[in-house]
């Protein structure tokens, strides 16, 4: 347990690459903790992402609507994982995406200018934020591949694999939109997985 939602921060970057004291006071000045309650909203489609979020504790959604209003749930964001628009935060453009909280949510976030800075003044800094970017332009790449032409089962596999945490603490209203399948589906599909495991799986 951390003392303060920076320590987690630190803590997790330290992991990618030990930073100095300088580096460490530089994070320090730059992140800012902020809670969400549940279900307030963090970005709204149109809007410019100003912030990089990382989550200390609770779990953020990033989804979109389409024209029929059926949600699309893109990403989760659990304990120590990360969460911004990348194209909207690097480029200052409106997002196209929503942001909320699916529980009450306490992350550290750094807006641009000042994350640009440290990029500046810290090789190590500008590293760590280089392969977080990569890492989640990769994760959305993979998102847009399993809808184009993974199955209902493996997107599921793939969701148990990717959060693993997070598989009896969110709705299976969330699996299903972050799968693209309805409910009922999602239902029906895990009984079978239940029973036949080897059947929906295969290995």
């Amino acid at each position: 347990m951390y003392n303060h939602p920076v320590d987690a921060l630190k803590s997790f970057l330290c992991q990618m690459m030990p930073l100095n004291e300088s580096e460490q006071v530089q994070i320090e000045a730059n992140f800012i903790p902020v809670t969400f309650k549940r279900r307030e909203t963090v970005l709204r489609a149109g809007e410019r992402c100003r912030y990089y979020m990382f989550v200390v504790q609770g779990c953020l959604r990033m989804f979109s609507d389409d024209e029929k209003g059926v949600r699309h749930i893109i990403k989760f964001a659990p304990e120590d994982t990360w969460m911004t628009d990348i194209d909207s935060f690097f480029h200052r453009k409106p997002s196209l995406l929503n942001i909320d909280a699916l529980e009450t949510t306490t992350v550290m976030y750094v807006e641009l200018e000042p994350l640009v800075s440290s990029f500046m003044r810290s090789w190590r800094l500008s590293n760590i934020f280089r392969v977080l970017a990569e890492n989640e332009l990769a994760l959305l790449q993979q998102r847009h591949l399993e809808t184009l032409s993974s199955s209902a089962e493996e997107r599921y596999q793939h969701f148990c694999d990717t959060y693993p945490q997070l598989i009896n603490r969110i709705s299976q209203a969330q699996i299903a939109a972050y799968l693209g399948v309805s409910p009922e589906f999602l239902s029906r599909m895990k009984s079978k997985l239940l029973r036949h495991p080897k059947d929906v799986f295969l290995t």
